[in-house]
């Protein structure tokens, strides 16, 4: 096998593959913490999304194949946040499997704790820089992100496009 496969593409390839690993090692460890309460990126990135979708109803399958979480893990994650009371749920009248998960008053602030410390300290370098890019070259490499993940799992929904 050759190792050049990724052609001019391995730096940027590798940087991604870096900045991945180093999410992942982290991404599930309640290692921020807001009044006593801990949490993990995991949980803020559920909290980020049914902030986002403030709403909408729908099945919780569905919000877990679109953030690329297995619905195992989804689920644990969903009730840590239930039992830390940021968010709340309710069964969609005349179903028994569809839920409506929403983001509590204690979430919110939460959320917004994170959002003015860590977010904004973390991420917006790299906002920063997404946004130099032109918005053709902002689809392109949106598109080759969920090309990829589409390709990792077949199960994966981009409700974005």
């Amino acid at each position: 096998m050759n190792p050049d496969w990724m052609g001019n593409h391995r730096e940027t390839v590798e940087a991604l593959m870096r900045y991945c690993n180093a999410y992942a090692s982290v991404y599930r460890v309640e290692e921020s913490e807001y009044h006593g309460i801990r949490y993990s990126y995991a949980q803020i990135q559920v909290l980020d999304y049914l902030l986002a979708n403030e709403g909408l109803c729908g099945n919780m399958c569905a919000v877990a194949r679109q953030l690329g979480f297995k619905r195992s893990h989804f689920t644990k994650v969903i009730n840590r946040l239930l039992g830390k009371g940021l968010v709340e749920k309710t069964y969609l009248p005349g179903s028994s499997r569809d839920i409506n998960v929403t983001v509590t008053a204690l979430g919110k602030a939460l959320y917004e704790d994170y959002y003015y410390g860590k977010l904004k300290r973390q991420l917006m370098p790299l906002l920063r820089d997404l946004g130099r890019l032109s918005p053709d070259a902002q689809d392109r490499l949106r598109d080759a992100l969920v090309n990829a993940v589409r390709e990792a799992d077949p199960g994966f929904s981009d409700t974005n496009k």
